[in-house]
């Protein structure tokens, strides 16, 4: 029979991965409290990282639909469940990891996918949800302002054509200027 205690943090576990976005498994052996709190900090508010114990984790993923994640959980191993942009998190592991190579991704899930310490990096590379919005809207709206200059161009070489002809005829005296349509049809 299971103790009560170990119940709660399962259903704990299984909300968070059911809430979460992304889930991303670590080893942390030799990495020190202050190290870890450093790291905590270091992944922002849309991140929380719990070092875990691998039977009950396994228990609560299985009972969330997760089941990819089982062969990582074994030694030390610590979760990052993401609520926030998964680049962020990863970028922040990723830069963490550098700085103290302790600190070893094993790989994740991402919406249900499966991925592995290499997918992560890659993810990590990525530019940030706001960075690539950004850039895309830049792109609409130049992309608008090409439209609105490709509309324009035949009315305006149309304006210019015409003061071009009316300026010939000035200059050529007026007199030789065609009669009104109106006044031949009569």
């Amino acid at each position: 029979m299971a103790s009560p205690d170990k119940v709660a943090a399962v259903d704990e576990m299984r909300e968070k991965f059911r809430t979460s976005h992304a889930a991303l498994v670590t080893a942390y052996t030799g990495l020190t409290v202050a190290q870890l709190k450093e790291l905590r900090r270091s992944l922002g508010e849309n991140v929380q990282y719990r070092v875990v114990k691998n039977t009950l984790t396994k228990i609560a993923a299985n009972e969330a639909g997760i089941n990819q994640l089982d062969d990582l959980f074994a030694g030390s191993s610590a979760v990052a469940f993401v609520t926030g942009d998964p680049v962020e998190a990863a970028k922040g592991l990723r830069d963490f990891a550098k700085e103290n190579p302790a600190l070893v991704i094993k790989g994740g899930v991402l919406d249900g996918k499966a991925l592995s310490a290499d997918e992560i990096k890659k993810l990590a590379d990525l530019e940030s949800r706001e960075v690539l919005l950004a850039k895309l809207a830049g792109a609409m709206k130049a992309k608008q302002s090409q439209a609105a200059a490709l509309f324009q161009a035949p009315l305006s070489k149309f304006i210019r054509t015409a003061e071009a002809l009316r300026q010939k005829q000035a200059e050529q005296g007026g007199a030789e200027s065609p009669a009104p349509a109106e006044a031949e049809s009569e």
